[in-house]
């Protein structure tokens, strides 16, 4: 993506405008033409020369070398993408089929272990943007691309501006997350590290917002010093938003809102491990008065 025209082959230039033309993101658009590289690597010639037969021999060397099921979707959607617009022919994938993914429960941080993690973060800007992940439910490159104005203390929620699948979505701001914000947007504006109305997590240059990559690493910094062992990661605060507010009670058709689900079948998920929830919960057993046995 990053090389210039001059250095690019017509075959993958049509596949970046066919991509542009589609308003693709970036992160997509790099995502598709990694698959295509992949392939033309396997196939050993320019992919627009691959018959049926050789998507179907690089899916089966992909089994083979153990990529896991995540990745063969997603090289199959790059794929599938470049054939039916760049080369005009979806037939090419017959033979290629979406590999079935195991869906696994997502590792939850009990509310003493977020306090621990927040406290354990020392700069008062990685500090915010945990707490607004874990606050908010936002996902990692929702935090990074907040800008100042996305902070609506009136109405006292938090603009999210083209989120996953190019959506924007109003989430919570509570009066915890707002104070917290406020206190680093002064000693922001104190050290000009923040720029008027720029980004609300600015990188080592302002112009530029922080990384998700330095965010991630912030986190297990942080669950390291708090001595947090759990298989977590950063995307595990926006776990616990949703189950701590379905063991509050909340509505899930609420939390589904405030994640920005599109169904609601993703945000049932979090009723299989809100541990405060199913404990509560009596079984059709309790009320069968049984007599002990003899």
């Amino acid at each position: 993506m990053t090389q210039s025209n001059s250095t690019i082959s017509p075959l993958r230039q049509r596949m970046i405008d066919d991509m542009m033309l589609r308003k693709l993101s970036p992160t997509t658009q790099a995502g598709y033409l990694r698959s295509v590289k992949h392939f033309a690597r396997f196939l050993g010639r320019s992919p627009d020369t691959a018959t049926a037969e050789d998507f179907r021999l690089f899916q089966l060397h992909l089994v083979k070398s153990k990529v896991s099921s995540s990745s063969i979707n997603g090289t199959l959607s790059g794929l599938r993408f470049f054939c039916r617009y760049t080369l005009d022919d979806p037939q090419l994938l017959r033979k290629m089929s979406t590999v079935f993914e195991p869906r696994k429960l997502p590792v939850i941080l009990n509310p003493d272990e977020v306090k621990q993690l927040l406290e354990a973060t020392t700069s008062l800007k990685y500090k915010a943007a945990l707490a607004t992940a874990y606050g908010a439910g936002l996902r990692a490159s929702e935090v990074a691309h907040l800008k100042v104005t996305d902070i609506d203390s009136q109405q006292m929620q938090i603009h999210v501006e083209q989120g996953k699948g190019s959506k924007d979505r109003n989430a919570k701001l509570s009066p915890t997350l707002l104070r917290l914000l406020r206190q680093w947007w002064q000693v922001a504006q104190a050290e000009h590290k923040m720029l008027k109305g720029g980004w609300l997590f600015p990188g080592m240059n302002p112009v530029n917002p922080m990384s998700t990559r330095q965010l991630n690493r912030v986190f297990h910094a942080a669950a390291t010093v708090a001595g947090i062992d759990k298989p977590v990661n950063l995307h595990s605060l926006r776990h616990s938003f949703a189950t701590h507010l379905l063991e509050q009670g909340v509505d899930i058709r609420v939390i589904q809102v405030l994640l920005g689900h599109k169904k609601i079948e993703t945000t049932a998920l979090y009723a299989q491990v809100a541990t405060t929830t199913l404990r509560d919960t009596h079984s059709p057993l309790d009320a069968l008065s049984l007599d002990p046995p003899d």
